[in-house]
Parts: structure tokens; sequence; C-alpha cells
């Protein structure tokens, strides 16, 4: 039996026209909102996606890395073969700087410091991941806690800044539960009846290497709360 909440709704926002962030014929940078699928899932309820709408506008787009439906932020998209093949390995062999932004409730023991814990499908009930040490795969997130918010009808929050090393799926919202200090607004590992307005993690910062010249380049997207 599934016990992740809501775990199937997909109501993706409006498309209102693609952030666009940078573009060029190799590939493009956009950001991505909240609640949207980055590509396709199963089912033609789920089509509506990043890659989807982006393809309307760049035909031949293609994925290369994704961020969680609730995760809003950066992400890059190649538009043809090369710069596919560049990007996919640049992420592969973490030549990829990625940085995110989140609010949490409670706040870490320390200001700073790594989680380093493997994770591991919840099959039952995926996409859950949950902590095995025995079977998960390697995870490694650098965090550093860089203020406070005050959001309204949720109270004052922890603003945390992310730097993972590993991308495992639900990688920082599973590390950040770990140390007691679930994201604001997360439906699967968050606080019961959580009034917050979305899930509170941002893609702020991308930093990798031109997929053909090699050029070092760097993408930001503002953080929205």
């Amino acid at each position: 039996m599934r016990t992740v909440p809501d775990a199937d709704a997909y109501a993706p926002p409006p498309d209102t026209g693609l952030e666009v962030l940078h573009a060029e014929p190799a590939f493009v940078v956009l950001a991505k909102p909240p609640g949207l699928l980055s590509e396709p899932g199963r089912g033609p309820e789920k089509r509506d996606s990043l890659l989807v709408r982006a393809q309307a506008v760049y035909p031949g787009a293609r994925i290369v890395h994704r961020l969680d439906m609730l995760t809003s932020g950066v992400i890059v998209l190649a538009r043809e073969a090369l710069a596919h093949a560049s990007l996919s390995e640049a992420f592969r062999e973490r030549a990829v700087d990625k940085r995110y932004e989140a609010l949490v409730h409670g706040r870490p023991a320390r200001d700073e410091g790594e989680i380093a814990l493997p994770l591991v499908v919840d099959w039952p009930n995926r996409p859950r991941q949950v902590v095995c040490h025995a079977t998960g795969k390697p995870s490694l997130t650098h965090y550093r806690v860089v203020g406070e918010a005050r959001v309204a009808g949720v109270g004052t929050l922890t603003r945390i800044a992310l730097a993972p090393v590993t991308g495992r799926t639900h990688q920082l919202r599973v590390h950040l539960t770990s140390l007691g200090c679930p994201i604001a607004g997360d439906p699967f590992y968050g606080v019961e009846g959580d009034p917050s307005p979305r899930m509170m993690l941002h893609a702020c910062r991308l930093a990798l290497p031109h997929p053909l010249t090699g050029e070092p380049l760097v993408f930001e997207s503002a953080v929205p709360f």
C-alpha cells in the first residue's frame, strides 16, 4: 500500500512562457517554475512539462538533468547532439557546480557541515527515498545556514545554502530531513499539515563548462522566497 500523500497528483502551473536565462544554438538555460515536471511523466495527463514547453520554442531540445517537480530554478537543456553528449558527461563527471537555497523548519545543530547518507528508493512508496546503509547509493551534500525568513502563515524558517556533490533523487530533501530540518512545504518528507504555499527549494546557481568550447559559465536565478 502506498502511503505517500498525493504522490500521483499533478496540476502544472499555467504556461505563461519560458523564463530564459541564456540561449544559443547549442543549449538553452531556463528557470523552471515550481510544480512543473522537468520532462513528461507516465500517461498523457503528465505530458505537460518544461521539456515539452521548451520544445515548442526550441525544437529538438533535449533533457540533460532534472529538477524535482516541486523544485524551481536553473536547468539546462541541450539543443543538439554534441552539446547533449558534452553536458551529460559534465554532469556525470561532476564537473558541474550546483547551488540551492531552502527554507526549513528547525535549525541544524551545526551551522555548516556535510551530510553523507546513502539513499535508495522506497519501492512501495516510490518515488520516496530512504536512507539505507546496506543497499543505498552514496550521496553527499554540503550545507550552510545563511539566515532566517518569516513566511506569512508559517512562521520563522531557517534559510540554508546547499551544494550537492552527488545528484540522487530527492537527495536534498532527505538529507535535510535527516538533520531534523525538513524543507517547508515538502509533502513527502515534511511537517504534516504544513501551510507553506510551495516547497521552499530553489536551484539558484549552476556553473558548468561550455559544451563546445569548455569556457566556464555561471547561470543564476534569484531565490523567490
